[in-house]
């Protein structure tokens, strides 16, 4: 089984590596990262890259497609090359994937018509315009289309999907082994949770929200310890 794993300038980075950590656990798959041209691509962050060991035009029957997303899915939503590579990939594929922005790619190149999809929430607007359904759930599964919400719901989709493949108990035993078991020490990883403020604020700046990360912040100042009096 082959699992080709889709990257361009720009992706991010935990899309990619969340599904490839658990599906890629799957045994006897090959895994490969794939991209226009062979080489290192970087990510949305630009510090780190993933090598990409085949062109596009080299793996052209993969069993499982993932394409992660990234800021600048729009830019790629207009690129011929990527799209008529997913439709042809597609026409054979047992499973078709994607984290985060990355159901925007597989819209545009009409894979989603008449299908229910999610995204990261930022991106769920893009997909109507394509005949898809937008649904605000972590994981969704529509025929052979599997599609994540945001980032790290990569993880998640890589082990429903894992479940689906090798059974219940495998899919446990690799979420035991990476020791996958969430426990975020804040409740605002939806807009659903996180204060009003905060959402709005990222809704401001998209497409360019993971930029971010990279705003100088201040850190606040460490509490004071009260000196001991001398006796």
């Amino acid at each position: 089984m082959q699992i080709a794993v889709l990257l361009f300038d720009g992706f991010t980075a935990l899309d990619a590596i969340g599904p490839f950590d658990t599906l890629g656990r799957l045994q006897g798959a090959e895994t490969v990262f794939v991209a226009e041209r062979p080489g290192p691509v970087r990510t949305d962050q630009g510090s780190l890259a993933l090598v990409a060991d085949k062109g596009l035009d080299e793996v052209t029957r993969p069993d499982i497609v993932l394409v992660p997303g990234g800021q600048v899915t729009d830019r790629e939503m207009g690129n011929p090359v990527v799209l008529d590579w997913l439709r042809t990939v597609d026409a054979t594929s047992t499973w078709t994937t994607s984290v985060c922005s990355g159901s925007t790619l597989l819209a545009a190149a009409g894979l989603l018509d008449g299908r229910r999809a999610t995204g990261h929430w930022l991106y769920l607007d893009r997909l109507p315009p394509f005949g898809a359904e937008p649904v605000s759930e972590r994981v969704v599964f529509d025929g052979k289309y599997v599609t994540a919400a945001g980032v790290s719901a990569g993880i998640d989709m890589g082990l429903a999907l894992l479940g689906r493949i090798a059974g219940d108990t495998y899919a446990q035993a690799v979420q035991l082994m990476t020791e996958y078991d969430p426990q975020p020490p804040y409740d605002a990883g939806s807009p659903d949770k996180a204060p009003a403020e905060i959402v709005a604020m990222l809704r401001s700046v998209t497409p360019t929200a993971p930029a971010l990360a990279k705003a100088p912040v201040t850190p606040k100042a460490a509490p004071v310890t009260p000196k001991e009096e001398s006796s």
